[in-house]
């Protein structure tokens, strides 16, 4: 088996950058969110935060997905890896492989392309439906099937090329089966699994009620006790501006653990791991919800 993998060292770069900056952003949002009292300011701060951290678990994904890329080619298949995404061909199903230069319609890239994420679709003239699952716009590759046309960017375009031509002639070994798998498969999978609906629904309700809560508690109380009291010594009080850290964290952790979750589902042995995340995302959203309830009781 042949492995071309796509350019990946800018991609990761690129990608890395965006991820560092939507972080420092929001890092500086959340700062902001917890000193300043409930007003203008604080809305802006926490519309920041939300629109800097709400595209990280995304540009993160595509991370995931450039490191783990990869076209293998051997004489009954051709296999495209990219992240989530898994597309199975055999050979005999393949009608050309041929350089995107070569089309007299110029190919159109896909929403958000960026360097080491060309993903997506695009509708060509000639082609019909082109997905693309390529990383650079300068090594692009045409591989037509029946039903598809995949674009693809190996590092070496032309070895890739001659490597297929000479399977080609060598002919299939064993018939292969087509295959495809999108990241959607393991959510519609998992959802199908009563459990991992009632750990996912439980953990949204009470993420959602505690943001609901929070956004009712902090304009009508001034201040609140947040963080350790002693007993004999005056209560420390905060702004209840700083109660928009619990809803947040437990956001956070929430994602995460989904994330995290929808990784091991994918495997039958390592179900139970999946499981478990889902479940302490659901209990670490109850226990933010016992802290607010405690912090608001604590008389000041």
């Amino acid at each position: 088996m042949n492995h071309f993998p796509p350019p990946k060292r800018l991609g990761l770069i690129v990608h890395g950058a965006i991820i560092f900056v939507l972080a420092i952003i929001a890092a500086i949002s959340f700062i902001n969110l917890t000193r300043v009292e409930v007003g203008s300011i604080f809305l802006i701060a926490l519309l920041t935060l939300l629109a800097s951290f709400a595209p990280i678990p995304f540009f993160a994904y595509r991370v995931y997905s450039l490191w783990r890329a990869d076209y293998r080619l051997d004489r009954n298949s051709l296999a495209i890896n990219w992240g989530l995404r898994v597309e199975d061909i055999p050979l005999s199903d393949i009608e050309f492989v041929r350089s995107a230069n070569d089309l007299s319609v110029p190919l159109k890239l896909p929403p958000l392309p960026i360097v080491g994420g060309l993903l997506g679709a695009r509708r060509h003239p000639d082609l019909g439906m082109v997905e693309f699952l390529a990383s650079d716009g300068k090594k692009l590759l045409l591989v037509a099937t029946a039903k598809r046309v995949f674009v693809i960017s190996p590092e070496n375009p032309i070895e890739f090329t001659q490597t297929f031509a000479r399977a080609t002639e060598l002919g299939s070994l064993t018939p292969a089966e087509s295959k495809s798998v999108y990241p959607s498969f393991v959510v519609t999978q998992a959802w199908q699994s009563g459990m991992a609906r009632y750990l996912w629904l439980t953990a949204l309700f009470l993420n959602l009620g505690l943001f609901i809560w929070a956004s009712l508690i902090i304009p009508t109380t001034p201040r609140v006790a947040l963080g350790p009291q002693f007993i004999g010594s005056q209560i420390e009080t905060v702004p209840s501006s700083q109660l928009i850290i619990f809803p947040l964290a437990s956001l956070l952790l929430t994602v995460t653990g989904w994330i995290a979750g929808l990784y091991f589902y994918r495997w039958e042995k390592e179900r139970a791991l999946a499981f478990i995340l889902w479940g302490s995302s659901m209990l670490t959203g109850l226990l933010f919800l016992l802290a607010v309830l405690f912090i608001i009781t604590t008389p000041v």
